[in-house]
């Protein structure tokens, strides 16, 4: 769920986007919180996947105007 491809954000409309987009952005949320609890992620690459499919999604939404 968290390596989305660009070619299936694009297939998305602007709701499922910014759905898509609150989940991802408190499951990193989520993971900050554990990193924070225990002082160490056996998981960096998952934070990092889900920063930059939020990155990828954010793009999308800018090339089509619909930032807020």
């Amino acid at each position: 769920m968290f390596n989305i491809k660009i070619k299936d954000i694009r297939a998305l409309n602007e709701n499922e986007l910014k759905n898509r987009m609150n989940d991802l952005v408190l499951e990193l949320q989520i993971e900050k919180s554990k990193v924070a609890s225990t002082g160490v992620s056996s998981k960096v690459v998952k934070s990092r996947e889900i920063r930059r499919t939020i990155a990828r999604i954010k793009t999308v939404l800018n090339e089509r105007g619909a930032t807020k």
